[in-house]
């Protein structure tokens, strides 16, 4: 329950979805990189998912940079922005990469610099409950997605995401899942 609603953590798609697709990620690792495109697709195509995501910068140093970047962006309305500009990147990026990225996806960069300071604690336990979530599950690496009782932890395409959210849908109404 403290993971699927923490009111701390970013959320997409519909508020009142049928299905939650947890997204446990860090913006230097490729396989998130890799299935960032089929899952954001997955989100515009299917009204009825809600996404929460679990930044969860385990790989470098410039990983936690990018998640505090993120973070701060949502005091703007702006985290989709950056997390889609994050996760364009090509390769591991560093902080200032990051930032630049960031800063060409349209985000007011005196007011993220603002927020950065002003919410540091905030982020920075949000970061820290992820980690514990993450550790709590068991969860090794990323990306890890959790879509109702299943849990994905490989980088997959938009038909695998969509094989997984109607397998979830059909062991809701209790019927068997396709295969």
């Amino acid at each position: 329950e403290e993971i699927m609603n923490d009111p701390a953590a970013p959320v997409a798609g519909d508020a009142q979805g049928d299905v939650t697709i947890v997204a446990f990620l860090d913006y230097n690792c490729p396989f998130c990189k890799k299935s960032a495109p089929g899952f954001a697709r997955l989100v515009r195509s299917d009204p009825h998912v809600r996404l929460v995501y679990k930044d969860w910068p385990i790989l470098t140093p410039a990983s936690v940079d990018g998640a505090k970047l993120a973070l701060a962006a949502k005091y703007q309305g702006r985290y989709d922005a950056v997390h889609a500009a994050l996760m364009a990147l090509k390769g591991r990026s560093d902080a200032a990469q990051m930032r630049a990225a960031v800063e060409k996806a349209g985000v007011d960069m005196a007011r993220l610099d603002a927020d950065l300071s002003a919410h540091a604690d905030d982020i920075a336990a949000l970061i820290k409950r992820n980690d514990a979530e993450a550790k709590s599950l068991g969860l090794e690496g990323t990306p890890v997605y959790l879509v109702g009782p299943y849990k994905v932890a490989a980088a997959i395409d938009y038909d695998e995401f969509k094989r997984v959210v109607e397998n979830t849908r059909a062991r809701q109404k209790g019927q068997e899942p396709a295969q």
